[in-house]
């Protein structure tokens, strides 16, 4: 599984890979927007979106991509280690 997280702090980049790794995914963080950032997105399973740190115009890009590809776009308030950890904990109990 593929998770895109968009937004969150710049120095968790890391620690958000390695809990995706954890939860069985691989992960692509984009705490900036970038030039060419609807392209980098590619078509991932789930696009993170943290509300609280991320820019309309990111967002946006984040939500058109979704739409291009058929992503699942989870929305997170908080940009922490253990909220990315819940939130990727209770998707995949779900089962989705």
């Amino acid at each position: 599984m593929t998770v895109v997280i968009v937004g969150g702090n710049e120095c968790m980049e890391c620690k958000y890979k390695q809990i995706c790794k954890a939860h069985g995914c691989r992960a692509k963080v984009f705490t900036k927007m970038r030039g060419n950032f609807t392209s980098q997105i590619g078509s991932p399973d789930i696009i993170v979106l943290f509300t609280g740190t991320v820019s309309h115009k990111m967002a946006g890009c984040a939500f058109e991509a979704a739409g291009r590809c058929g992503s699942l776009v989870l929305r997170c308030q908080s940009s922490s280690a253990s909220a990315l950890s819940d939130l990727l904990k209770n998707h995949m109990a779900a089962g989705s």
